[in-house]
Parts: structure tokens; sequence; C-alpha cells
């Protein structure tokens, strides 16, 4: 399939989400060019969305594809998305989030100013279960890809957000979305990218990302299933060279530690223990961490205060 023939695809995966789901395909549908396309992946819905979409392809009309796959997940999801796309520039929506209008103008705007980017980082407005809304507008990156990817991975003062990016294809070649994961999978994907491609800032916000109160149990479950297997993901030879490597063990203890943390709040305390564990084997200075450590000693001295019989 030619990826010549329009500029940006917009790809919108969407799972069981009916009731956001017009509104995110509207929002881009409604600044769609001859420059532009739109394809929705139904991946294997089990509500309303194979119907919201027959709506929508009655009402829509342009460069606008809807395409139905067996559920895989959002990585598969996503795969199927760059296998269909024409476009030389990708843009990945969540199907609960929006762009905001004209955003795919000032991307254009943006790729033509910035010949030779491969990573277009925008900024958004995160939209919170109560309606309040926080603006986040990226910051300067770090010319050396070493740092950017330290500052991503580690420092966390690089946030990237689908919707809120453009990715050439290009990246796209030293690998997808790991299909094995259901949660963290855009990781591998953008530490590549910042790693291997040149990358430019486009201050202003580009999408609504709306936040959830989803079960944390649900949401732990997902991130437990794929672990610490992230880590070898992220740092796998097609991904990140060697340079990145010293970046692996620091991160290992990272990701531990969230995972702890996702565990803990989750009152799953056999796995919370187990990770918090692995994280002080690879690296005993997470000790000196007081939040974790404060959480690690609240759930020891639980186990502890278990095992004494009461006093009469």
């Amino acid at each position: 399939m030619p990826h010549d023939e329009t500029l940006l695809s917009i790809v919108i995966p969407a799972y069981n989400y009916a009731s956001t789901l017009k509104r995110a395909v509207n929002s881009v549908a409604e600044q769609l060019n001859q420059n532009h396309e739109l394809i929705v992946i139904d991946d294997g819905s089990t509500d309303d969305t194979p119907l919201v979409l027959e709506k929508l392809q009655q009402q829509i009309h342009g460069n606008v594809r809807f395409i139905r796959k067996k559920n895989g997940g959002a990585s598969t999801a996503r795969n199927r998305g760059i296998l269909e796309a024409r476009g030389s520039f990708l843009v990945f929506l969540d199907a609960d989030d929006e762009l905001l209008p004209g955003a795919l103008a000032i991307i254009e705007e943006h790729i033509a100013s910035h010949p030779g980017t491969c990573l277009v980082i925008g900024g958004h407005i995160s939209v919170l279960t109560s309606g309040k809304q926080r603006k986040h507008i990226p910051g300067e990156l770090p010319a050396s890809p070493f740092e950017r990817v330290h500052n991503y991975l580690l420092r966390k003062t690089i946030v990237l957000s689908n919707g809120a990016c453009a990715m050439h294809r290009s990246i796209f070649d030293r690998g997808l979305y790991p299909e094995s994961f259901r949660s963290a999978e855009d990781i591998p994907v953008f530490a590549q990218a910042l790693a291997n491609y040149p990358c430019s800032v486009l201050k202003l916000p580009l999408a609504l990302i709306y936040k959830h109160e989803d079960s944390l149990r649900h949401q732990f479950s997902h991130a437990k299933a794929g672990g610490i297997r992230l880590v070898d993901e992220v740092f796998s030879g097609s991904r990140l060279g060697r340079e990145f490597q010293s970046l692996k063990k620091p991160f290992f203890s990272q990701r531990c530690l969230s995972l702890f943390r996702s565990a803990y709040l989750a009152n799953d305390d056999v796995s919370a223990k187990e990770f918090f564990t692995l994280a002080v084997k690879n690296d005993w200075r997470v000790l000196f961490n007081a939040s974790y450590v404060k959480k690690a000693a609240r759930l020891w001295a639980k186990k502890l205060l278990g095992t004494i019989p009461n006093q009469r």
C-alpha cells in the first residue's frame, strides 16, 4: 500500500467505547482535508461499537475507513492501523479522547516548518472525572538522544501522550507495538523514537485526554501480566542500542517500584512484596526512597501483627 498519498493518518483503536467513540471520531472528521485520513479499528468490541460505526459511516464523508478485527488488545489494533495507513505520519487517538479543533492543521504546519522531524511532541489537556482541566505543554528537548531517553524513562520530565503526538512511519521499522502487553505498550515505541529519530516539540495542546477512575485491580491485572518483561522489551537491541543499555538497571528498579505501588493500591499484598523485594535486590539504594519504604513497612507490619495472638 503506498504511503505518500496523505500526510497524516489518524488511527483510533476502539474496544467497547461505544459511549465516547462518536465524540472521538467527530473531533477528527470535522477537520479532515485532502492531506488526511481517518482509520477506526474496532478491536472486536462486544458493546454497541459496531452500531455506532455503522451510523457514523452514513454521516461522515471523506477519507475515512472503519475496520473490524478479532479482539487482540490495543497494540494489535495500532499495528493494524500502521499496516492500513497511507500517511507519512500517524496520530493514534484513543477512543475516549478527542482532538482539539485545528489540531491537524497545526501539526501540518509544524511538520512543514520542521523538515526531517520524525516525532512531533505536542501538548494536551487532561480532563479529570470532576470536569477540572489541566494543561500540559512539553518543555525543551535535550539535544542528546541518551538524555532524551533518560528523561523519558527515568526522570519522567518528557511526557508523551497518544493523541498529542505524530510519528513518522519510519519509526516503526525498529519495532511495532508489542502485542503481548495490555499495559504500558507504548513505552517501547516512544523510547525507540526518542533514541533513534529527529524529534521536535510543538508547544500547543492538541488533544483532550480524559482520565478515568477504573478499578485499581483491573488496571493492575494488566500491568502485572506484563510485569518486568517490559524492561527487556524496551531495551531490546532493535529498539535501543548499546549506548542506552546503562539505563536498563535503573529502569528495572523503577519498573519494580511502579508495579509495587500498583499492587499496594490494589491490595495485592503478595505481589507488592515480590516487586519491592526485586527492586531492593536490583539496587539496595531503593531503601532511601522514603515513600516506597513506608508502604513496604506497612505491608510487613500487617503480616507481623496478623501472626501475634490477641492478648486478653
